[in-house]
């Protein structure tokens, strides 16, 4: 079975920074490409970042870059999202998500999701 298990979430001011952890099983990053998306409510869930599978090329969207990035350990089969400089408007459950072939931008070419952690901030 596989399973995404995200944690690191919680409530911080405007600038802090939050590194979300998302703990794979069943499924090994190394050979998936790996993205983090957010949603909050009432809104579409939105790309935030990707590492592609073997080589690892990271890719971050407009809305962060320069503010996250993304990283992955092969042998704790975990991929991270370092944030930085954290605004209200990052305020989300964030996601972590798998697919087998490499990154999109679209929730719906995942195939695999983990359960969420919220992430608030505050001005």
């Amino acid at each position: 079975q596989v399973q995404l298990v995200e944690s690191g979430g919680g409530l911080v001011q405007a600038g802090a920074s939050l590194r979300l952890s998302c703990a794979a099983s069943g499924v090994a990053v190394s050979d998936y490409a790996m993205g983090w998306f957010r949603q909050a409510p009432g809104k579409e869930r939105e790309f935030v970042a990707a590492i592609n599978r073997r080589v690892g090329i990271t890719y971050v969207a407009d809305s962060v870059k320069g503010r996250f990035t993304i990283s992955r350990d092969n042998a704790k089969n975990t991929v991270y999202l370092q944030m930085n400089s954290l605004k209200p408007e990052d305020t989300a459950v964030y996601y972590c998500a798998a697919r087998p072939l490499v990154y999109t931008t679209y929730p719906g070419s995942y195939s695999y999701w983990g359960q969420g952690t919220q992430v608030a901030v505050s001005s």
